[in-house]
């Protein structure tokens, strides 16, 4: 094996590395990076290649164990994921999950995170290496503790791993808005609480119009004078050969029409280039850009009018934009989004929006593009003459006013075009040798050229406010949209499916391939916009009820949300892609929509995706014990702990909760829920598992509406302790006060009669310290991501205000005495009786602290990140230990259902 970076590089790619890649790879430190590299000189394969030599080869472990690749836009990550997949493939190191069950340690997963019910279980290896490509939408939402398209429940697992064990490369982070802004913050509030972390959070970002004051945020400024000094570049010796070489003579024309006379004009001037370009190795290719989907839907007509009158039917016509399915965005990267679509004989024309301005490998013959700013220009132009030669490039100005400029500014436009006007060429040594040139005459110029002044500052405050995921009595909560993205380009997903009268089953969910973005307000108008006398028939899922919801006006709508459209309602066409009204009646994805339903049958998936689901409690053919189970739960945590060399007493306290998470499922409520049992198993209290067939359906899993076994387990650890050591720290403590038949205890001496001393895990508890019975009360509590950092009553608790009532449990509820797992074997904890003081704000008279108290006594001592991680953990073990399909000796299985 070749630990020489050139070398190895050389050996599975059959070519040397560029050296700024080499330069990169070559420093053994992961660290915070400013890259500034042009485009289409391999920005994606050199910090895959940088990662995968460290981790994967060298095996260094201070290297982040997951790989984010964030992208501005859809199209992009499809085509990443693609790249990715095949460098792991050729390196042999590719997880591939249908190949086998079993995945090998030093085997690398790809996941996709986009909407849908695609394969999303990468939060399930935390001591794996992974490389997760992404939007900036679905990853930054993510690390919000907000995940779009994403269920409610999994929000701080995912949260958790992309906080911590990761290094962040976003790309084209000139095209990211205020989601740089925001990627920014995050990195600075992890290392200025890095005491906290368990593991780094290194950031990259790259652009190929990189500047380093776009990083000057208030809580970053400091550390951006280092990074700009250590940034990556290419020195001018190097910038000779192609892709520098390749010439881009540049004309700059006015359109200054409107309406249908502007869009004429401009398909003439884009038929009159495409004619004039050379079809030489890489065919006749015509990319022309412009800057909104509405124009770009409108010169497509045009172009295509002209096309038909002039006799062009050979000249093959697409269009492409941000407002398609996943299944036609899949097509274009077959069809003719890629480098092989690019041969000699190709006559086409593509129109195209800002989806092409990055990580789309073509190379145009001609390039008509969109005045812009100068950073999207920039980008434009690397899609020309990508592989070498030449390329005609126009750029037409419409002397827009400033309200016709948007989605840019008046301003910006206006600084490209004085740059422009300047020059004859915009080939990537001219570009370079430009900037260099303004930084010295113009720097005035330069920072108009390259503004950034985003709308919204993500604060400590502001974070910190996004620790709890609990909904509120509506479902609703804190809207991230504007640390995502600014003004109106803020998508849900639109989902198409002919909906029966009935309305569509709980089982129905998306896959990513039929989910189409859109934005809110064009939603907002097409489909609840009184005026428009719009009565279409749409949902939305509602994760309190677990059904999908119908739509009806007034209803919100936010970024990252799913909605189902009737089909017969229209609004699609796969040419055109989301039109709204008029739009035709979509043919579904037929083959995602069956594979979707089969994906949410699945009991993950299920019971991340609504309050009441208890899906992990099914298990094929078995039955299992609350001890057994608690027992394998622990074994799969000790395993995590040691893959993950986590220090004590993290493993101790992690392997407590873990034999403990399952108390709760002792509760009646619980038990009654498995209906249907063997004649053996009737009189069992105590069962935490069963097959399928066993439990109760119908619209209501539990006879009470909202019933959480996590939150019984953690008040009967409460009470345990309180039996057992009233005055222990993490109760009352030393200013526990009791009377018993007139005996005083004060200050932790028992004046009273003395108590038996408390065994077998009761012990355990009692002998832990307060802190410590605080985050073993968390994690048990938090371990379905349903009840975590406040205990609030939900609409069904609030449906009987005459019974104190949280989560489904009342006050004075009885849990039995049930057998739980020990180190060594089994140990039953007493019967007892529950308590709903950590509910109420201030301090119980029997328990201390408050559950917000405590929780944010834990969040001050750990970290936000570091806790959600440790719950993350735990609740991996527990998913781990619910797939064995192992027999629990205590029931005696010989065969299916018997006992």
């Amino acid at each position: 094996m070749h630990f020489d970076f050139p070398t190895w590089f050389n050996d599975h790619t059959g070519h040397a590395p560029y050296p700024w890649q080499a330069e990169l790879a070559n420093d053994p430190h992961c660290q915070n990076r400013l890259i500034r590299i042009p485009t289409g000189l391999g920005k994606t394969l050199g910090v895959l290649a940088a990662w995968s030599y460290h981790r994967l080869i060298r095996r260094d472990s201070s290297w982040p164990r997951r790989l984010v690749l964030c992208l501005p836009m859809r199209v992009l990550v499809e085509q990443t994921e693609e790249v990715v997949q095949r460098w792991l493939g050729d390196l042999g190191l590719l997880w591939e999950p249908g190949a086998s069950s079993v995945r090998a340690s030093e085997q690398v997963g790809v996941h996709l995170l986009m909407g849908g019910a695609a394969r999303q279980d990468w939060h399930l290896y935390p001591e794996h290496e992974a490389v997760l490509v992404g939007t900036q939408d679905m990853l930054l939402s993510r690390a919000l503790n907000r995940g779009y398209a994403c269920p409610r429940a999994r929000w701080p697992m995912e949260h958790a791993l992309l906080r911590q064990d990761a290094l962040w490369v976003l790309d084209e982070v000139q095209l990211t808005d205020v989601g740089l802004r925001t990627s920014v913050q995050l990195q600075a509030f992890h290392e200025d609480a890095i005491a906290q972390t368990t593991r780094p959070l290194i950031s990259w970002w790259m652009s190929a119009t990189l500047q380093p004051r776009w990083f000057g945020s208030v809580d970053f400024e400091a550390r951006v004078p280092a990074l700009a000094d250590a940034a990556t570049r290419i020195p001018t010796s190097q910038r000779a050969g192609e892709p520098f070489s390749a010439k881009k003579p540049v004309q700059l024309v006015e359109h200054a029409t409107t309406g249908d006379r502007a869009c004429a004009r401009w398909a003439r001037t884009i038929i009159d280039t495409h004619r004039a370009a050379p079809s030489g190795e890489h065919g006749r290719i015509t990319l022309a850009i412009v800057n909104t989907v509405r124009e770009a839907r409108a010169l497509h007509n045009a172009i295509a009018k002209l096309r038909r009158k002039e006799g062009m039917a050979k000249t093959e016509l697409r269009l492409i934009h941000s407002r398609f399915r996943g299944r036609e965005r899949a097509r274009w990267r077959d069809g003719f989004l890629n480098r092989e679509a690019c041969t000699r004989g190709v006559d086409r024309i593509i129109v195209a929006t800002q989806v092409v301005e990055a990580g789309v490998d073509i190379s145009a013959t001609a390039l008509v593009t969109q005045l812009a700013p100068w950073p999207s220009l920039v980008q434009r132009f690397g899609r020309a003459a990508r592989y070498g030669g030449s390329a005609q490039v126009v750029v037409v100005d419409r002397s827009l006013n400033d309200k016709a400029c948007a989605p840019y500014s008046a301003d910006e436009l206006a600084a490209a075009r004085e740059v422009l006007g300047r020059l004859e060429d915009v080939s990537l040594a001219t570009i370079e040798e430009l900037e260099a040139s303004l930084a010295d005459e113009s720097p005035a110029l330069l920072e108009r050229l390259y503004p950034h002044e985003p709308l919204h500052t993500l604060t400590r405050r502001e974070l910190g406010e996004l620790f709890d995921t609990g909904p509120d009595l509506t479902g609703a909560d804190l809207d991230i949209s504007r640390f995502i993205r600014s003004g109106e380009e803020r998508d849900l997903s639109l989902w198409w499916w002919p909906v029966g009268k009935d309305g569509p089953p709980a089982d129905l969910q998306p896959m990513r391939e039929a989910l189409c973005p859109a934005p809110v307000h064009e939603v907002r108008a097409w489909l609840l916009d009184k005026a428009s006398g719009s009565n279409i028939r749409a949902w939305r899922w509602d994760y309190l009820e677990g059904q999908w919801q119908k739509l009806r006006r007034g209803a919100e709508l936010y970024p990252g949300l799913i909605v189902l459209v009737d089909a017969a309602a229209g609004g699609y066409d796969v040419e055109r892609g989301f039109v709204g009204k008029g739009g035709r009646a979509p043919v579904p994805c037929d083959d995602a929509d069956r594979q979707s339903r089969q994906a949410f049958a699945s009991r993950l998936l299920a019971a991340d995706n609504a309050q009441d689901h208890e899906d992990l409690s099914e298990l094929r053919e078995q039955y299992k014990t609350i001890a057994f189970h608690g027992r394998e739960t622990a074994e799969e945590i000790d395993a995590l702990a040691r893959g993950l060399d986590l220090s004590e007493p993290l493993p101790r306290l992690l392997n407590l909760a873990a034999r403990l998470h399952d108390l709760g499922k002792a509760h009646p409520e619980f038990q009654s829920a498995i209906a249907t049992r063997r004649p053996e198993l009737q009189t069992r209290t105590d069962l935490a598992k069963a097959p399928p067939e066993a439990w109760r359906r119908g619209n209501a899993f539990f006879n009470r509406r909202g019933f959480r076994h996590e939150l019984v387990s953690a008040l009967a650890i409460f009470e345990s302790v309180y039996q057992a050591r009233p005055d222990h720290p993490g109760l009352l403590g030393a200013h526990h006060v009791l009377i018993e038949h007139g005996a005083l205890v004060v200050d932790g001496e028992h004046l009273a009669r003395e108590r038996s001393a408390p065994e077998g895990i009761v012990a355990e508890l009692s002998d832990l310290a307060g802190a410590e019975l605080d985050l073993v009360l968390y994690l048990v509590c938090a371990h379905h991501g349903k009840v975590r950092g406040s205990w609030q009553q939900t609409p069904a608790d609030q449906e009987h205000p005459q019974e104190s009532r949280l989560r489904g449990v009342l006050e004075g509820d009885v849990l039995p005495s049930t057998e739980v797992a020990t180190r060594e074997g089994v140990a039953t904890m007493p019967t007892v009786s529950m308590h709903l003081d950590p509910a109420r704000l201030g301090l119980s008279p029997r328990y201390g602290a408050s559950w917000r108290e405590r929780v944010n006594g834990l969040r001050r001592t750990y970290g936000d990140s570091t806790l959600a991680l440790l719950e993350t953990l735990l609740r991996v073990a527990d998913i781990r230990a619910s797939r064995r399909l192992t027999k629990d000796p205590s029931l005696r299985v010989t065969k299916r259902g018997d006992a």
